[in-house]
């Protein structure tokens, strides 16, 4: 009866321990995720570069399930009846340290475009932005592939046969799924001719404004409605597409129809004075300026003007053509010349017929 009764109480002294293990883990990790998180990341924030604050955030769920995982390894040592050193229970333990490596390496690789760009910086790689961010995609898609091919080589599990599986109902799955294919190739078309970038304005037969993010499957477009059309990618690829972001200059052509009336020593003094202002103002683009009497109009003397600006952006291109404007009215004022109305003359004959009679 001693003897049971000594066994009860080592069974359940070994319980208390096992749990009470447990527990200070649990307490660990509510201490870790208060104090010491916030004291790492504010001391990360000082870093001349934000990607050891998101790499040590990206860790910071799986650190915390990292604690819970250690709690159940080492209570397991004083649990009655189980077996630490058991096969099975050292398998699903390195199985889940496999997933908790992977989930941080996913997580960080969504951020990933911050190692990119350092890359990028420091050794000159010359990568597009368009790149960036597909590559990020394939790297998470690597991870996962990765996670999933050590846990089931924890368990034995055949990889290969599972590889050769799917080779037989590739046929099958490559048929269900040819759009996807055909916008995953279109995609990579898209990133290796580079045809525009994100943040560029484009315009396609389909769809115009500034692109925002390009997937495996589509591009985003954000049109000047602020609407967000996803078209997808193997359509994308085989429509003509006009990047207007690429453009080194704007042009600028009108005509300007001054009066009749106007002598020619005054409409020669306009011409060479709007040339003289386009060809002194900073926005203007010099390799082509053209200012010229054209022809006689309908209503006045046209005066040909063609020019570029050097801005590319609407805004700036809109202001740049605004001051111009202003300024030929200026000279228009100051030499004293009007522009041209459009009129019509209407000619009435005056003999009309009344009851029969001309009067």
């Amino acid at each position: 009866m001693s003897w049971k009764l000594f066994f009860s109480y080592e069974f359940i002294i070994d319980i208390v321990i096992s749990v009470g293990i447990f527990l200070l883990f649990i307490l660990f990790r509510k201490i870790f995720a208060k104090y010491v998180i916030a004291l790492i990341v504010k001391g990360l924030r000082k870093e001349t570069h934000p990607f050891f604050s998101h790499m040590f955030l990206s860790f910071e769920k799986p650190i915390q399930w990292l604690f819970i995982l250690l709690g159940i390894y080492v209570s397991v040592w004083y649990f009655p009846y189980l077996d630490r050193t058991h096969v099975l229970f050292l398998k699903f333990v390195k199985s889940a340290v496999i997933f908790l490596v992977g989930w941080g390496l996913f997580n960080l690789s969504s951020s990933s475009t911050l190692l990119f760009a350092r890359l990028n910086e420091r050794f000159h790689f010359e990568m597009d932005e368009i790149l960036i961010p597909f590559l990020s995609k394939v790297l998470r898609a690597i991870i996962v592939v990765l996670i999933f091919i050590g846990i089931a080589g924890e368990f034995n599990y055949n990889v290969m046969g599972l590889v050769g599986g799917l080779g037989l109902g590739g046929l099958a799955i490559a048929l269900a799924a040819k759009d996807a294919i055909g916008n995953l190739f279109g995609g990579v078309i898209i990133v290796t001719e580079k045809p525009f970038t994100i943040g560029d304005w484009i315009l396609t037969p389909s769809v115009e404004g500034t692109v925002e993010t390009i997937t495996f499957r589509s591009t985003k477009i954000r049109t000047f409605a602020q609407a967000l059309v996803t078209v997808p990618n193997a359509k994308l690829a085989n429509e003509s597409i006009t990047n207007w972001s690429e453009m080194g200059k704007r042009r600028i052509v009108f005509d300007l129809s001054v009066t009749f009336e106007t002598p020619k020593e005054k409409l020669e003094g306009v011409i060479k004075k709007i040339e003289y202002m386009l060809k002194n103002h900073s926005g203007i683009h010099q390799d082509t300026i053209v200012t010229k009497f054209d022809k006689y109009g309908v209503d006045g003397l046209d005066i040909y003007i063609y020019f570029f600006t050097k801005t590319t952006v609407w805004l700036d291109f809109l202001t740049v053509k605004e001051e111009i404007n202003y300024k030929i009215m200026d000279i228009l004022d100051n030499e004293g010349v009007s522009l041209a109305i459009p009129n019509r003359k209407l000619y009435v004959d005056s003999k009309t017929e009344v009851n029969g009679k001309v009067s």
